[in-house]
């Protein structure tokens, strides 16, 4: 079996964009086992020698040499970071002079620049999205007029997550309904859901590691036995055929991947944030 490697993504921001690129690009790898870190607000270069012996320690704790995607925009600092003997992968580094040669003038390396292009109202837009997606999770509010998508599967199958990241990253309203078990005795969308059947969106998941996930939750509960994951997987599949409902199972799909289809599937329009 292969090493673990240690994969780092650094920033001298929040470190969010290194760590989407960075995600994208190691889940084109799955022969390899990954331990990812995501470390923030390297703004210093004091504070990236630091954080290099971190990441040279880390890589000789377990023999194999560390992964680093960077998205800081200081090139004294992307140095300091260097010195970890990480790979060195820098998110913007290969973009940037074919787009300074293209518009012809310089970068203007400035921290946070990505997030500062964000304009008030998309600002809002994202937070009342997210604030929506709270308070539509897991069924606690059944208003669903004000929904852009509404993400329907058994308990444990990705729909918080989901509907957080199409809240924060795209300013879509997006709620989820979790299927209970009355829901899954008949072939019928719940009678909450028939208004709006445009808006829904089917998650399904490997009853496997269903029965993994609910087991870290709820050890050895009727709720994590394989039967019941099982039985509740086949009962959500049927309903879904049967209302033609659009689904997409979540077993080895990234969260990025399932906003996209989602998205695409209903024709929901939005800009990444």
């Amino acid at each position: 079996m292969s090493t673990t490697r240690p994969v780092f993504y650094v920033s001298d921001g929040t470190g969010i964009t290194a760590e989407t690129v960075g995600h994208s690009l190691l889940t084109q790898f799955g022969g390899q086992r990954f331990h990812t870190s995501r470390i923030p607000f390297v703004d210093s270069v004091e504070r990236a020698f630091e954080v290099a012996e971190r990441i040279r320690a880390e890589g000789e704790a377990r023999g194999v040499r560390p992964i680093v995607v960077n998205s800081s925009v200081n090139p004294e600092i992307t140095a300091a970071l260097g010195h970890s003997g990480a790979l060195m992968l820098d998110v913007f580094e290969p973009f940037i002079a074919p787009l300074e040669a293209e518009l012809g003038e310089q970068r203007q390396a400035k921290v946070g620049q990505a997030h500062g292009m964000v304009d008030f109202e998309t600002y809002h837009r994202r937070i009342n999205a997210m604030n929506f997606a709270l308070a539509h999770d897991d069924g606690m509010s059944i208003n669903y007029d004000q929904a852009d998508v509404i993400l329907v599967a058994v308990s444990r199958a990705g729909k918080t997550p989901t509907c957080i990241y199409l809240a924060l990253h795209h300013g879509v309203a997006a709620a989820n309904y979790p299927l209970t078990d009355e829901d899954l005795e008949h072939d019928r969308l719940p009678p909450r859901l028939r208004a709006h059947r445009s808006k829904l969106f089917g998650l399904t998941i490997d009853p496997v590691r269903l029965q993994q996930i609910r087991q870290e939750r709820r050890p050895d509960s009727s709720y994590a036995k394989l039967e019941t994951c099982k039985r509740e997987v086949a009962a959500a599949e049927k309903l879904f055929r049967a209302e033609r409902i659009p689904v997409l199972s979540t077993t080895h799909v990234s969260i990025e991947e399932i906003s996209s289809k989602v998205m695409s599937t209903l024709g929901l329009q939005r800009v990444m944030y």
